[in-house]
């Protein structure tokens, strides 16, 4: 299958899929988006893969998340429009969580907001010395469509949720956010040689071992949790608060920048 917004390699047994839109800081677009459900669906299906990497093209960043730009083009939205769209959002970010051959986000740069969550329902994360994430989402009076991060760090995960602070890549290591930080210059070929590692192991054994990790989460609850997630996003986006109508406003008048400098302009004096 051709693909437009993203770049496709299979090499060894590892496929890479790197998000092409460097220009919008490899943001998630509906096209985008539908792109890497189908392109891990055909790794997941083709015998020859055993371990995909997914990373972002440009060397600034992963994701910045979803399209905001193209995001506010559309109209306003009804409460059953952000349920099929949260909807929509969780089939995205569980595509590599229900993949059934290990996925590892190779983060480089900017790992926000939707990015951020897909790159938590991967299987591993590695990053660049000079990678930053941040769950932005609150910043925009927005929900977290797949709140995944409780899973991953538990209660420091309160913090960075409530504040929308962003935290560079030691910190990220830290708080067990990511697996292993590598000098930015060595990423890539430190990244492959542990695919390539990885993709020793059987294809059974790696499916096996991912499916029994999966429901050890799944048991306590995992799905239900994001489900309850999904649809508090969906009422709070519907909702709205007097915060997001004034970034919208601005964003109608003034433009997308004007708006943007409007919300960093209320937590500057606190950082």
């Amino acid at each position: 299958m051709a693909y437009q917004n993203l770049l496709y390699s299979v090499d060894d047994r590892v496929a890479t899929i790197t998000f092409n839109r460097p220009d919008r800081h490899n943001a998630f677009s509906v096209a985008l988006v539908d792109e890497i459900i189908a392109v891990v669906a055909e790794a997941d299906a083709d015998p020859e893969v055993r371990v995909l990497v997914v990373t972002g093209a440009g060397g600034k960043s992963f994701s910045s998340g979803y399209d905001i730009k193209e995001s506010a083009e559309k109209p306003k939205r009804t409460t059953a429009d952000w349920r099929a769209r949260m909807q929509k959002d969780i089939q995205f970010t569980y595509s590599v969580w229900d993949c059934s051959k290990p996925v590892i986000a190779m983060v480089d740069g900017f790992c926000f907001a939707g990015g951020l969550e897909f790159a938590m329902c991967c299987d591993v994360r590695y990053c660049s010395e000079d990678s930053s994430f941040a769950a932005l989402e609150a910043r925009f009076s927005n929900g977290i469509a797949t709140m995944m991060m409780p899973w991953l760090i538990g209660q420091r995960s309160r913090a960075l949720i409530y504040t929308g602070d962003t935290i560079k890549a030691d910190e990220a290591f830290r708080i067990g956010l990511v697996d292993q930080v590598f000098p930015k210059a060595s990423l890539e070929a430190e990244v492959t040689k542990i695919a390539k590692r990885m993709s020793r192991v059987s294809l059974e054994c790696l499916q096996w071992n991912k499916r029994s990790i999966n429901h050890s989460f799944e048991t306590m609850g995992l799905r239900n949790a994001i489900a309850y997630g999904a649809e508090a996003c969906a009422l709070m986006d519907s909702i709205g608060s007097p915060e997001a109508a004034q970034f919208d406003a601005i964003r109608r008048e003034q433009g997308m920048g004007a708006a943007l400098k409007w919300r960093a302009g209320q937590f500057a004096p606190y950082e």
